[in-house]
């Protein structure tokens, strides 16, 4: 598929899991509030690992950051 980023695309990755911290954090709040502590907690840790991985610095053309 054409509109979908080239695996190496480091900027591709970190807008994508900066938008799932970000849906993630959303989903977490809506489950927590209804009563859905477990999918809360599941949905948090998603967000941070999200975050995580948005923070990463991308490896330069050698592999390293």
């Amino acid at each position: 598929m054409s509109d979908q980023p080239a695996p190496d695309d480091a900027g591709a990755r970190i807008a994508v899991a900066s938008y799932v911290a970000t849906l993630s954090a959303d989903l977490s709040t809506m489950a927590r509030r209804n009563g859905l502590e477990a999918l809360g907690y599941i949905l948090e840790m998603a967000r941070l690992e999200a975050e995580s991985k948005a923070r990463q610095t991308p490896p330069g053309p050698n592999g390293r950051p």
